[in-house]
């Protein structure tokens, strides 16, 4: 089932765990943004907006997301990371999609919406900083998270990949505990597995 891309202030209320005139007053002093139905006194505010806005105030995400995480690896199919990944498909917490190249990775965020992308720094079919700069353009993909998986990296090098506006760095090696951690820290998740 596909997710709502804009939502009523009592969806908001809901979510969020609060009174719908508390949303109402968030709207209407500009704390959340949105917009007014012509001819009407009615708010609706776009999903991309309600994420930043409780990103920005640490209200938990979990009435949002629901119980599963989104993930797409985009990395070549004999990519370590794609290997060490696969097995996020075996438990129901996780929905896990694959690219091999820049084209399919854009091609599945759009419809997938992941809310976390793992990107395969030395794969020479996936040009990083283009998925990046894409995605961060796409209005309703800029709270995706974005992982940068590599190999071992000083620690400028991984300053350098944050400033970049990667949101985590992974390093090899890695098991698979740590993509569940990394993905958790991405996304503000805990999960027991």
């Amino acid at each position: 089932m596909r997710r709502k891309e804009v939502l009523t202030t009592g969806e908001v209320a809901k979510i969020c765990s609060v009174a719908p005139r508390t949303v109402s007053k968030w709207f209407d002093s500009g704390q959340l943004q949105g917009y007014r139905i012509p001819g009407s006194r009615d708010r609706r505010i776009p999903l991309a907006q309600l994420i930043e806005f409780m990103k920005a105030h640490g209200i938990p995400m979990t009435a949002l997301e629901g119980d599963v995480t989104r993930v797409l690896v985009a990395a070549p199919d004999s990519s370590e990371i794609t290997a060490a990944a696969s097995g996020l498909s075996r438990i129901d917490r996780y929905k896990l999609e694959t690219a091999t190249n820049d084209f399919e990775a854009g091609m599945r965020a759009g419809d997938f919406r992941p809310h976390v992308i793992l990107v395969d720094m030395l794969a020479k079919s996936i040009d990083a900083d283009e998925i990046l700069k894409n995605l961060r353009s796409n209005p309703t993909l800029t709270t995706t998270s974005v992982v940068a998986v590599t190999k071992v990296l000083t620690n400028g090098q991984k300053r350098g990949l944050l400033r970049k506006g990667f949101n985590a760095v992974l390093s090899s090696p890695y098991e698979f505990k740590d993509i569940v951690g990394i993905i958790e820290t991405a996304t503000e998740i805990k999960t027991q597995i």
